[in-house]
């Protein structure tokens, strides 16, 4: 698998970012949005730039291709990453699917169970031999400053991969580890998504700050005035819901405040403790308003599709519930049929040894 040229796929914050970062480190990289939403990419469309600012390389950046030609981008290279939110993974994949190759390998930036639900699109379109893989969180901590530009505040120091079929992990890890050095193979995707930080985070902590997000429009710094100790402390309820559905399909997962660490986010210690020494972390605010994908993401995308995966195999997930109840009142749709669950992913129904030999073999 060459690995000086890669796509990347999604013309948003982390894909503006990683684009810029990865063209400074030499990668040769044509970036994809989707037609329908090609404005993201129509400020850089003619010059081919990209001003990243931040902690990192600074300064213009010249992308070797920027395009909205589904065709053109999977053809520059076999390593696709694609880094759009949870909820725009399937029209991605129903976009790519005709293009696919049995020489593509696609990561998903981060996938909470996206790998899963591209392996059933694409059985759909007879198309096989394609590498599928997730990471657990993005690769930086960055915003999308200009319509041209990009800022990273941060970088994840130890990303988490998960690839089905899992008996191809090494050769993925070992092509992805140029472009993000030490990163680090989870058992598979199953235990990947499950790794996933945001779900965790964000529910929890913006819908026990909603009323402070709507009156200041987001004007408050999340992680550093907004989770506290007490909304800390609820995140790690939430997080002994993911580790226990994650020990009965018979995982070690690693718990959140461990993880922000291990990640580089911040020192070591208990989750407040970690966010609040975290110098890339307090530097965000919070989201303008309720409507964010902190919430129309994570949860139905995150909360709800672990309660789900919890229930096929017999973990209660009370809390997750709540706040999957509650905020989807404050979303105006139903976190629980929005989202994907058992069913999207191939694996209703599988008992755990039906379900380890899937993830191992990427073969129902």
């Amino acid at each position: 698998m060459a690995t000086q040229s890669v796509t990347i796929m999604g013309g948003g914050n982390t894909g503006f970012a990683t684009a810029a970062r990865l063209t400074f480190k030499g990668f040769e990289v044509t970036l994809f949005e989707l037609p329908e939403f090609a404005s993201a990419i129509g400020p850089i469309l003619e010059s081919k730039t990209i001003q990243l600012d931040g902690v990192l390389e600074t300064g213009p950046a010249k992308i070797h291709g920027v395009t909205s030609d589904v065709k053109e981008a999977l053809d520059a290279s076999d390593l696709v990453l694609l880094i759009v939110p949870a909820y725009a993974h399937r029209a991605f994949a129903e976009a790519c699917a005709p293009h696919l190759r049995a020489e593509h390998t696609v990561v998903l930036m981060p996938g909470t169970f996206g790998s899963l639900e591209w392996a059933q699109i694409l059985k759909s379109h007879d198309v096989s031999g394609v590498i599928l893989a997730e990471v657990d969180t993005a690769p930086y901590v960055c915003r999308k400053t200009s319509p041209d530009g990009a800022t990273i505040w941060g970088e994840v120091t130890a990303l988490g991969m998960g690839v089905l079929p899992s008996t191809e992990t090494e050769r993925v890890r070992q092509a992805l580890d140029p472009l993000f050095p030490g990163i680090t193979a989870h058992p598979d995707v199953m235990a990947c998504g499950l790794s996933a930080m945001n779900p965790v985070v964000h529910p929890p902590g913006v819908l026990m700050n909603a009323g402070r997000v709507e009156y200041s429009r987001g004007e408050f710094y999340f992680y550093d005035e907004g989770v506290s100790p007490t909304v800390a402390d609820v995140i790690m309820r939430v997080d002994d819901e993911r580790l226990a559905v994650g020990r009965a399909l018979g995982y070690d997962l690693t718990p959140a405040n461990e993880a922000f660490h291990k990640a580089g986010f911040g020192p070591a210690g208990d989750l407040w403790a970690t966010i609040n020494g975290s110098r890339m972390l307090t530097a965000l605010k919070a989201p303008g308003n309720l409507q964010s994908r902190w919430l129309t993401e994570d949860i139905p995308y995150g909360l709800a599709a672990w309660s789900k995966l919890g229930a096929q195999f017999g973990i209660e997930t009370p809390l997750m519930r709540s706040f999957v109840d509650i905020g989807s009142i404050v979303m105006g749709f139903d976190g629980w049929t929005e989202g994907r669950g058992p069913q999207e992913l191939g694996i209703a129904g599988m008992d755990i040894e039906e379900l380890k030999g899937f993830l191992a073999t990427g073969v129902r």
